[in-house]
């Protein structure tokens, strides 16, 4: 598994990069990158290390300008445009599981151990999936750590990669009144 968080601009993205590496992954959305969003990076960053693979384009590299400016200190991994284009379509969507494994490697990701320290009982046992309030927990948690909000089954990938340690998690969970 890569360490770092992978920053990737859509969804069609976080779809092409799972299927080349096993990693945690951040979609700006585009141009519109919300304040949540960069301080989701922030975190990522502070935990995990950042690495920024938008497309092989103007607004791509727009937006990788805008986080670079934000987040001190991120990597950042690059395909080409032969690479990225597909139809004259070009994006990271469009490029081969190879060409993403290589600029990552380029752009030195460190690989790690799968962390599995938070499962699915854990979110059972905390009422953050199938209970009434689970979303509303897991909205105000996520925001507490500094992972957002997101599904449960998410919500677990992103305490283990993000490393959240239990700990952080219980003085969050109680510091929410969330018991």
């Amino acid at each position: 598994m890569i360490k770092e968080v992978i920053v990737v601009e859509g969804r069609d993205d976080i779809t092409a990069v799972k299927k080349a590496v096993d990693a945690e992954l951040i979609a700006v959305g585009g141009f519109g990158i919300n304040k949540k969003v960069i301080d989701r990076i922030k975190e990522a960053q502070k935990r995990q290390g950042v690495i920024v693979l938008t497309d092989p384009d103007f607004a791509g590299e727009k937006i990788r300008r805008i986080i670079s400016k934000r987040v001190p200190g991120i990597k950042h991994a690059y395909i080409s445009q032969s690479e990225g284009t597909k139809d004259d379509d070009i994006g990271v969507e469009n490029a081969c599981e190879e060409a993403i494994i290589r600029a990552l490697n380029n752009a030195k990701c460190t690989v790690k151990e799968k962390r599995e320290e938070f499962t699915t009982s854990d979110m059972v046992f905390f009422k953050l999936t199938g209970d009434k309030t689970s979303k509303m927990r897991r909205e105000k948690l996520g925001y507490e750590l500094g992972i957002g909000y997101c599904n449960s089954n998410q919500f677990v990938s992103r305490l283990n990669n993000f490393g959240i340690t239990k700990e952080e998690f219980i003085e969050a969970y109680k510091k929410l009144n969330l018991e």
